[in-house]
């Protein structure tokens, strides 16, 4: 198949309806099928279930149970040094750079609004304006829960419906403003190195988009966005490294930080993998 006819198959074809289709497949408990897709995918994509806790594809009940499994303890450890961030998931770096005039690239000769990404609140966004940015791409093979890069104290959660195109880098790089108009969770922070924003967008196949708060955000999926903003005194607050939110069936985290606030490294280009838990940079001194 051509690269044109997979873009094109992309706008005709009824990507909610599939995707909620295949979610409840992937929902299924019981029966021959589950195991069958589980052990099917494992092949078809070389995943290394040594570092899972349970090793034995048996052991999960569906293949969302799979698909969302938990890694051993040692795994994925996080970096220890306060100063330093920790990657938030595994997967490649799509792209990695400053928000020049309020826009981030998504692909060379494509990029898009970051006003529009947090939902088109203007006020919300004004923080990241001249800051920096990391969209992470995670491939099927992946694990598929985000982590926090910093500790931090949940600000605001923001649902905005949207498109469910495919997030890889063919699409990427063809489809304009992608992440501004996939269905995605916004999720604001307040941490030490200045507001972060981690951004979970939806993508094809994507059944659910889940966060540790408030369990499942998509689906249903809705028409209008949605905001819950927290009082500091109750709101959900997280350590460096633990686990804020997580895909059913991969997609990609958009990571927002303020200006001068942090230094991303430069030797990050596109198709750079990456490692939860490892260096991502340095929390710049105030």
């Amino acid at each position: 198949m051509t690269e044109h006819l997979k873009i094109l198959l992309q706008y005709l074809l009824p990507k909610h309806l599939v995707s909620r289709l295949i979610g409840r497949l992937a929902a299924k408990e019981g029966g021959r099928l589950p195991q069958w897709l589980i052990e099917r995918f494992i092949r078809q994509y070389n995943v290394d279930m040594s570092e899972a806790v349970h090793e034995n594809p048996a052991n999960y009940p569906s293949f969302n149970a799979f698909f969302t499994r938990a890694l051993k303890p040692n795994a994925r450890p996080i970096i220890e040094d306060e100063q330093t961030l920790a990657m938030p998931v595994d997967g490649a770096i799509s792209q990695l750079a400053p928000i020049m005039q309020g826009r981030i690239i998504q692909a060379k000769g494509h990029d898009y609004s970051a006003r529009a990404l947090l939902g088109g609140d203007k006020a919300l966004a004004a923080p990241f304006m001249g800051g920096d940015f990391a969209t992470i791409y995670l491939a099927p093979k992946d694990y598929h829960r985000i982590h926090m890069p910093i500790a931090g104290v949940l600000k605001t959660m923001i649902y905005v419906p949207g498109d469910l195109f495919s997030v890889n880098p063919l699409t990427a790089s063809r489809v304009p403003e992608l992440f501004a108009r996939n269905e995605r969770v916004v999720c604001i922070f307040d941490t030490i190195a200045g507001p972060m924003s981690l951004v979970l967008v939806g993508a094809t196949i994507v059944a659910s988009i889940e966060t540790v708060w408030a369990g499942t955000v998509t689906p249903p999926a809705g028409k209008r966005i949605q905001r819950w903003d927290y009082e500091p005194e109750t709101a959900p607050r997280f350590a460096k490294g633990d686990e804020m939110g997580r895909f059913k069936l991969g997609s990609t985290v958009v990571c927002l930080f303020a200006p001068n606030s942090v230094t991303l490294p430069e030797d990050l280009l596109p198709g750079t993998p990456t490692r939860m838990g490892s260096a991502f940079g340095h929390i710049n001194q105030h």
